[in-house]
């Protein structure tokens, strides 16, 4: 297969190009624009979300060119020479503002600002959108999973269910949500997530019988040895048949490491299998469980008490099961120096228009208190926020110090800010978590967190409307 990352330029939708050329051919293409990207609402019902994707998204932009063979696909579909001219020597010469990769964030608001000329910036919206949406998406989902989990292990055992070739993003970005380890091998050496994964029921059954795989298994991986116990009967041959591994290992001087529960009742299995080696005297050897394990149902088996020590959940985190999409936008607030929006019947769809700067307002014990989006060209912080919305609705934040949430990645075309490692996205992402009240992070109706506008936001807004609707 043919690798499409060598063909960034043409990842995107025709109509990105399409407004490209007609920006270039009406000498529109270097008016100075800014977009912004949000999302409406947050998945799973939830109430945040994890913003990742950031460092995919910088390290595509600063890859993104036009090969020749682009161009005469392009020139086989139409477009013009003179635009396909400009298009060879295409870099992205803009700027980039974001929110830190592992941040915890709300509808709403601006997390990455790009700035640029028209046709530049328009030419990134597909990409952005393919990017931050999935990988948000995917990490949101980890963090809830790691949330109810609390300091149990958690796997990635997701890859085969992914889709395609995302199962490596969805690893990646499953790592930043808090996930400890992945199966996926890829994953692991491009991205140094640590990996995980011991054997199938493929294996035992490729042996006359259950403790003769147990054995093989044992001899070759002493030291990290675990057995999956539920290929023919988990209580009547799979735990004894790892008792009886685990003593020969323990006469080796090594320790088995643990035993994983894939099918049947999890609850139930993990507490008789814990009687078991406890009364074998096995209390160290770990219990693991898989199979369509999600949020719900890892809550549900620790709510019964279940003695599980570790969780590989797949398919339900990388394709977000329960919610396959996040509804991020991308949209010009601000073109030749002139503030924009859409104006819509629906007022939660009228834009917040102009250059912003989100901030964050902490309470005296440090936990997030409110968010507020203000106007970058404001002088002072404000001290009082407006419901984007509901305009007798206000938040007092006064005596509450601001934290700017969006930094500088790439001026000019440039990077200034150093890219993430996932590992650091992760510690952030955690560190941001733990900050967020638990309220917000309830599975059933979760509060909802406070992000208001600042009155000179409020005011422009106000008054485009209304300028709008004369129109």
């Amino acid at each position: 297969m043919r690798d499409f990352l060598q063909h960034l330029g043409l990842y995107t939708d025709l109509y990105e190009l399409t407004m490209a050329q007609g920006y270039f051919l009406s000498g529109r293409a270097e008016l100075p624009a800014v977009f912004e990207y949000f999302f409406r609402s947050n998945p799973f019902g939830g109430g945040y979300v994890v913003f990742a994707g950031l460092s995919d998204l910088l390290e595509a932009l600063l890859e993104l060119r036009f090969s020749q063979e682009d161009l005469e696909y392009l020139r086989a579909h139409g477009f013009r020479e003179e635009f396909l001219q400009y298009l060879s020597t295409f870099r992205f010469r803009g700027s980039i503002w974001s929110v830190s990769e592992g941040e915890v964030v709300f509808p709403r608001e601006p997390l990455v600002r790009i700035e640029g000329g028209l046709l530049e910036t328009q030419l990134l919206e597909t990409l952005v959108l393919n990017l931050l949406n999935f990988a948000s998406l995917i990490a949101t989902k980890a963090a809830r999973i790691r949330w109810v989990a609390g300091k149990r292990f958690v796997a990635d055992f997701g890859l085969r269910r992914a889709q395609g070739w995302g199962g490596v993003l969805a690893s990646k970005a499953a790592y930043i949500g808090g996930v400890d380890a992945t199966s996926n091998v890829v994953a692991g050496m491009l991205y140094g997530i640590p990996i995980t994964g011991t054997q199938a029921h493929s294996w035992i059954q490729s042996f006359e019988d259950e403790l003769e795989a147990f054995r093989t298994f044992a001899r070759i991986y002493p030291d990290r040895c675990v057995l999956l116990v539920d290929t023919y009967n988990t209580l009547r041959s799979g735990i004894p048949n790892a008792i009886q591994v685990a003593k020969e290992l323990e006469a080796q001087g090594y320790r088995l490491l643990g035993v994983r529960i894939d099918s049947g009742d999890l609850a139930t299995l993990s507490k008789q299998a814990r009687a078991l080696l406890d009364e074998a005297g096995l209390h160290y050897v770990k219990i693991f469980t898989s199979n369509q394990l999600d949020e719900y149902v890892i809550r549900s088996l620790l709510e019964q008490g279940a003695p599980v020590d570790g969780f590989g959940v797949g398919t339900r985190l990388v394709t977000a099961y329960d919610c396959p999409a996040l509804d991020g936008v991308y949209k010009l607030v601000e073109c030749a120096g002139r503030p924009t929006l859409k104006v819509s019947d629906d007022f939660t769809k009228v834009l917040l228009p102009g250059r912003k700067q989100l901030l964050r307002y902490r309470a005296a014990d440090g936990s997030f208190a409110a968010d507020g989006i203000a106007l970058e060209s404001e002088s002072e912080p404000p001290q009082e926020l407006y419901h984007p919305y509901f305009p007798l609705q206000r938040i007092a934040v006064d005596g509450l110090s601001p934290e700017p949430l969006l930094h500088c990645f790439v001026h000019n075309g440039e990077l200034c800010r150093p890219i993430p490692t996932p590992a650091e996205s992760r510690s952030y992402a955690a560190e941001r978590l733990a900050a967020l009240p638990a309220p917000h992070k309830r599975f059933e109706n979760p509060h909802i967190y406070p992000v208001g506008i600042s009155a000179q936001l409020k005011e422009l807004r106000d008054r485009l409307v209304q300028e709008a609707l004369r129109l």
